[in-house]
């Protein structure tokens, strides 16, 4: 396993965690941190069947960490977010297998929208999102603007953006923002039984689901019918399909190979 220096990674029964580890920022994303998190995906997605992206602490991520690089007023912040955001984020909503976001504690400012770009995000109670941008003058960046109207609709998007006021996870749960908030003391134990849920899963038919429900976005309606049965014709061609159609008849629980 590589040596990282602000995250970890560990790899076991086709579940892999990449947690962030500056504790002491509150898991502030500086440039090293961006690099090592592009990597580690790169090079945990083809031997997972699931990534986890959480924190370690008390949060998540705070976001950008305004002491990198020395004076933030003069940091080329277009650079930053082309050269090193883009890639990071790319290899999250790019990666081959199903993502979660294991969100243990707040989620500010680029550390909320890094959340949203995985596949699934599960909030601890006391967690909370807050796209901070405008406290100090800027705009949602990170994704923001793409995944916030699409996962919580333009008037909450809207308001996130320009209130810049902290979402409570059952908030985000209840607008639709993440999948699910749960209470502090069952949180680590149920997203570990979510991960490996899906690293138990058919891997390519997860991989076709995704590519079918982010589609649905450019598509029209006919455009869509025609991905589907494309998508479907492949999946009822695999292995996976044959075992959960045998599985279903024998009365047994499926054993999927994935990929």
């Amino acid at each position: 396993m590589k040596d990282y220096q602000t995250i970890t990674l560990e790899i076991s029964e086709g579940v892999a965690v990449l947690c962030l580890d500056r504790a002491e920022k509150m898991n502030a994303l500086n440039s090293q941190m961006r690099a090592e998190i592009t990597d580690a995906v790169a090079h945990a997605g083809p031997k997972a069947r699931v990534l986890v992206l959480t924190g370690n602490g008390r949060a998540f991520c705070s976001g950008q960490d305004l002491s990198d690089g020395g004076n933030a007023a003069t940091l080329d912040l277009e650079r930053v977010l082309r050269e090193e955001y883009v890639p990071m984020l790319r290899a999250i909503t790019d990666c081959p297998v199903p993502t979660i976001s294991a969100v243990n504690g707040p989620a500010a400012g680029a550390g909320a929208n890094l959340a949203l770009a995985a596949d699934v995000v599960i909030a601890a109670e006391s967690a909370y999102f807050l796209q901070a941008f405008a406290r100090i003058g800027l705009i949602p960046d990170a994704g923001g603007t793409w995944f916030l109207p699409r996962q919580m609709g333009m008037a909450k998007a809207m308001g996130a953006a320009l209130f810049a006021e902290p979402i409570s996870a059952q908030q985000a749960s209840d607008w639709g923002m993440i999948w699910e908030a749960v209470s502090d003391e069952g949180f680590h134990a149920h997203w570990r039984a979510r991960a490996a849920q899906l690293a138990k899963g058919p891997t390519q038919t997860y991989a076709a689901a995704r590519q079918a429900i982010r589609d649905t976005w450019n598509n029209t309606l006919e455009m869509q019918l025609d991905l589907e049965a494309k998508l479907q014709g492949t999946c009822g061609q695999s292995r996976d399909f044959k075992e959960g159609i045998l599985a279903f008849l024998e009365k047994r629980p499926p054993h999927f190979e994935g990929r």
